[in-house]
């Protein structure tokens, strides 16, 4: 007879039903299959009545990483999704029709009547999901939210791929939840002000002293105009002319975005559809090392308990090739981790590649004898100094 002590069997039977739950525990995920398109404003709206739309460049959100989405994600591939999924959600909000200009922004210096900023929680080929934060040049909050999606393989197929990006459907959502809020909450009156603060915003930043009067803030933070200028006001047609010539330098930006995503679609869709077999691969490679660790584990103790309990020679000898085929499956799910380093390098590798394909160029202005280096980003700053210079040399001529 094997003797155990009460302690010693209820830790072996509950090491038992842990390693038969978790080897019956199947993870089943929901991915969608049906499309929501965008909605159109049924009403034609005035062209006055428009608001533009700034997108913001996203925050790539690599400080926000959970530890389980550490292994993959690739940092570089996020950089180059935070210009790549404004740039959809900016051509998405234009083909809807139910805004003025809509432009991605390098950042939010140039005021717009709407921002959208965002930032990328996840995107590993399967699922993305995406935190989008929208208010107008008043300071309102529209709303923040965060957008998900999980998509299946089809999603991949070339005949797929043609039509629209995999995660199209959360581009339209985010217009259609834009349209929503704009019928619901603002008025014409209301919006005609928010084009109008725009508009002082940007003047205020070339000449605080003549503009600043214009707005107050209210108690909740918010911008209200408190007069205007006169429309013949000489100092405002500078500035709707400077503003125009920063329009135009952001058009020039959008060719260069424009460029940045055709170079980055080819190498960033096959990242994709292979990052979403290495995250379902990984996925399994985990689930299944967890599984080894504990049936190891439950072996181990089983294999001590009966070593241990003393009793015959051959419950003894039993108890010792418990420990042994224990240590094993532990050694097992150890290698199970290995392997799935493996593929998470591999992402790594992928990622590097990519960056390197749509690395930003340098491109100069034809309107002007100036040539702007660096990144987009950096072009735009210089850009900001080069307006500056030319409103002082032209309101210096009034």
């Amino acid at each position: 007879m094997i003797a155990l002590t009460v302690q010693q069997a209820k830790n072996i039977a509950g090491m038992g039903l842990l390693v038969l739950a978790l080897a019956g525990c199947n993870t089943h995920t929901v991915k969608t299959t049906s499309y929501i398109s965008i909605v159109q404003d049924s009403q034609n709206v005035p062209e006055d009545l428009l608001l533009d739309v700034g997108v913001s460049v996203f925050d790539p959100g690599i400080d926000e990483i959970e530890k389980r989405d550490e292994e993959t994600t690739n940092h570089e591939i996020r950089v180059a999704e935070s210009r790549y999924a404004p740039f959809l959600l900016a051509e998405t909000l234009q083909r809807s029709a139910n805004w003025g200009i809509v432009r991605l922004m390098p950042n939010n210096e140039s005021p717009m009547d709407v921002i959208i900023n965002g930032t990328i929680l996840q995107s590993d080929g399967e699922a993305m999901q995406i935190r989008i934060a929208v208010t107008d040049s008043s300071g309102r909050e529209w709303y923040t939210k965060v957008y998900s999606e999980l998509i299946s393989q089809f999603s991949y197929e070339p005949s797929q791929r043609q039509q629209a990006d995999p995660f199209q459907v959360i581009y339209n959502k985010i217009s259609n939840d834009l349209l929503e809020y704009r019928k619901r909450n603002l008025t014409n009156q209301q919006i005609v002000e928010v084009r109008t603060i725009s508009e002082l915003l940007f003047a205020r930043r070339f000449s605080p002293e003549v503009f600043d009067s214009y707005l107050t803030t209210d108690r909740q933070g918010n911008l209200a105009i408190t007069a205007l200028p006169a429309e013949t006001d000489p100092v405002l047609q500078r500035v709707r002319d400077i503003r125009e010539r920063d329009f135009m330098f952001i058009d020039t930006v959008q060719d260069y975005y424009a460029t940045y995503v055709r170079q980055m679609r080819l190498p960033y869709d096959t990242w994709r559809a292979l990052s979403y077999d290495e995250t379902i691969e990984l996925r399994e490679l985990r689930a299944s090392a967890n599984r080894r660790f504990v049936a190891g584990a439950a072996a181990v103790l089983g294999g001590l308990a009966a070593a241990t309990s003393g009793g015959n020679y051959a419950t003894q000898t039993g108890g010792a090739i418990g420990v042994g085929a224990g240590a094993y499956l532990i050694k097992s799910g150890f290698d199970k981790r290995a392997e799935a380093k493996l593929h998470s390098d591999a992402l790594e590798e992928l990622g590097e590649s990519l960056e390197n394909e749509v690395a930003p160029r340098v491109f100069s202005l034809d309107d002007r004898t100036i040539t702007l280096t660096g990144s987009v980003e950096e072009q735009y700053a210089q850009w900001k100094d080069v307006l500056a210079d030319i409103y002082a040399s032209e309101v210096g001529d009034i």
